[in-house]
């Protein structure tokens, strides 16, 4: 009987052979590849599909032989694979590399296990990977993509670890400041009034202990789209009659209120469920996508 690195090697062997008729077949745009569960090395792809591969990593793991600007950074969280597919999905489309309407093929396997079992077909904007996008606008332009997915990192870290222990909600509403703050009334003594801009950016590492310590309170975090937080704790004025889209069952105000302001200004918002955990993105009122955590918060899904 074959050892376990020799059956990795012939699975994911396989998998690479019919790689390029399945791009074909399905006329894709992008493939994303899981690259954690090969120790962060390139697949031997032929050169048109190479073209087209990007390398999915979470934060902090090595880069190694991966060409920088082919990577793309996920929180180091639990995910399930869907969630990972998710994840990648939003990120690619918020830098522009893929649209609504493209086939992307995702190549997955576990953690360091070293091999890929697992392949994915999802078009941007329908079917699992669940991204919903008014038109083929992307962020609202005076938002930086690199703020998004620091958001998103804090977002997905909230979600899946809590603060201390505990389960918390949070609300982030990115970009559009002016239009957002007229639509908003502070709850509690601003904590971030009156520190100059550079010491309370959210791209600063240092800020991240203190985001996440600050959302305990209620109300929403107002960043502006360069990353610097205007205030926390502020109460969105917006009616449910604002919503266009109906939301699924099951959520709440904070919900409510992120999908509300997104309809009336061009912010982005970013909400974490203190029930489920569950990190929701919402975009002209609609929800653009959801990333859930494994039902076991124990076990990597990947």
């Amino acid at each position: 009987m074959e050892d376990r690195q020799t059956t990795s090697k012939r699975i994911t062997t396989a998998l690479v052979q019919y790689l390029s008729a399945i791009f074909e077949a399905c006329g894709g745009q992008a493939v994303f590849i899981y690259s954690d569960a090969l120790g962060c090395e390139p697949l031997p792809l032929p050169p048109e599909l190479a073209s087209k591969a990007y390398y999915i990593c979470r934060a902090g793991s090595p880069a190694g032989a991966l060409d920088p600007a082919r990577i793309i950074r996920i929180p180091n969280v639990n995910l399930t694979r869907i969630g990972l597919v998710k994840m990648g999905v939003f990120l690619t489309w918020s830098h522009g590399v893929v649209r609504r309407g493209d086939t992307v093929i995702c190549v997955t396997g576990a953690s360091d296990s070293g091999r890929l079992d697992t392949i994915v077909v999802a078009e941007v904007g329908w079917g699992m990977e669940g991204l919903s996008t008014h038109g083929d606008e992307r962020l609202p332009a005076d938002v930086m993509p690199q703020v998004i997915e620091r958001v998103i990192d804090i977002a997905a870290e909230l979600g899946s670890e809590g603060r201390e222990g505990k389960p918390v909600g949070a609300l982030f509403v990115v970009g559009d400041t002016p239009n957002v703050i007229r639509l908003s009334k502070q709850m509690i003594i601003n904590p971030f009034r009156g520190y100059p801009a550079e010491e309370r950016n959210l791209l600063d590492p240092n800020l991240e202990e203190t985001t996440k310590e600050l959302s305990a309170i209620d109300g929403a975090f107002i960043i502006e789209g360069d990353g610097v937080i205007v205030t926390c704790g502020s109460l969105l004025k917006t009616g449910p009659q604002q919503v266009e889209c109906i939301l699924p069952h099951g959520l709440g105000a904070r919900h409510h209120a992120a999908a509300a302001i997104t309809s009336v200004t061009n912010a982005i918002a970013i909400t974490v469920s203190e029930s489920t955990g569950t990190v929701t993105i919402f975009r002209h009122g609609q929800i653009v996508t959801e990333i859930e955590k494994p039902r076991n918060p124990r076990r990597r899904e990947f």
